[in-house]
């Protein structure tokens, strides 16, 4: 289970807190959406920006994002495999 959450009005005059809330959430933009995991922290973070999102609980399974490693890290390791060959 999932919760699909899309920003639906815009964070102009909201206070620092509920910024975070919403950057935290992963919505920039006005009429981004995210898919995220229902999880009792993620409620919590739509119950205090309610007024500005809108959210709808759906069957699907929010897929990890996968890590990598920064951009002068991977330069470097390529850079190093090149001058090994």
């Amino acid at each position: 289970m999932g919760l699909k959450v899309k920003l639906v009005k815009s964070q102009a005059g909201s206070n620092e807190r509920q910024l975070a809330t919403v950057r935290g959430l992963g919505l920039n933009k006005f009429g981004s959406e995210m898919l995220l995991k229902d999880t009792k922290a993620i409620r919590g973070m739509l119950k205090k920006v309610g007024h500005l999102v809108a959210f709808e609980v759906v069957k699907d399974e929010p897929t990890p994002r996968k890590r990598m490693k920064p951009a002068k890290v991977r330069a470097r390791e390529a850079a190093r495999a090149a001058a090994a060959k």
